[in-house]
């Protein structure tokens, strides 16, 4: 006979909520990713359609979003940018995003050699076509920073507010939340 362990089934419904929520968070940064490149990818396909190039690569575009989705949970998970003490809010989101952002250049950097292997160009070659190509990969890493930065700010301010603040302060109606809704260490000390 079978004992049932309340506590057990207490810690696998936690593990559960939890995953729930990573793979909600997940959902939602790679789908704000997945947009912002979709943008990106649309702007040069203008541009290149002018040229007589065609193309759409829309799969590229939710690959890296995906990816990058989990490369930037991974660094929420381990504290990225948090570890050294902010004394402010902002301070701890200058941290993420330049902590971040070094990552996606690494990231770009290694995706550009991986397409070279991919098509059997020499690292040498690869590099030279990096670096004929850099103003249109500076041009592509200034989009992923200005990308960075509101997803981070909206990270760091629902950590700030607390587990769900944020959530429910959009989702409320107008007019109903308050600055009572806010935390007291968020408010300026000039509150009414």
């Amino acid at each position: 006979m079978a004992r049932h362990n309340p506590s057990a089934s207490d810690h696998a419904g936690a593990v559960k909520a939890r995953l729930r929520e990573e793979l909600h968070k997940y959902l939602v940064v790679s789908g704000y990713l997945y947009v912002c490149f979709v943008a990106i990818l649309l702007f040069k396909i203008a541009v290149l359609r002018d040229t007589g190039v065609a193309y759409l690569p829309l799969g590229l575009a939710a690959a890296k979003a995906l990816i990058l989705g989990k490369f930037v949970l991974i660094g929420e998970a381990v504290h990225v940018g948090s570890r050294v003490g902010a004394r402010t809010v902002l301070q701890r989101i200058l941290r993420r995003v330049v902590l971040l952002f070094a990552l996606l250049i690494v990231l770009v950097v290694v995706e550009e050699l991986l397409v070279g292997w991919i098509h059997g160009h020499p690292v040498a070659q690869t590099l030279a076509e990096y670096r004929h190509r850099l103003p249109e990969v500076l041009a592509m890493l200034l989009l992923l920073l200005l990308i960075l930065v509101p997803l981070v700010v909206a990270m760091e301010v629902s950590r700030a507010m607390g587990p769900g603040a944020l959530r429910d302060l959009f989702s409320a109606p107008p007019g109903q939340a308050s600055a009572a809704d806010v935390p007291a260490q968020s408010r300026g000390s000039g509150a009414s």
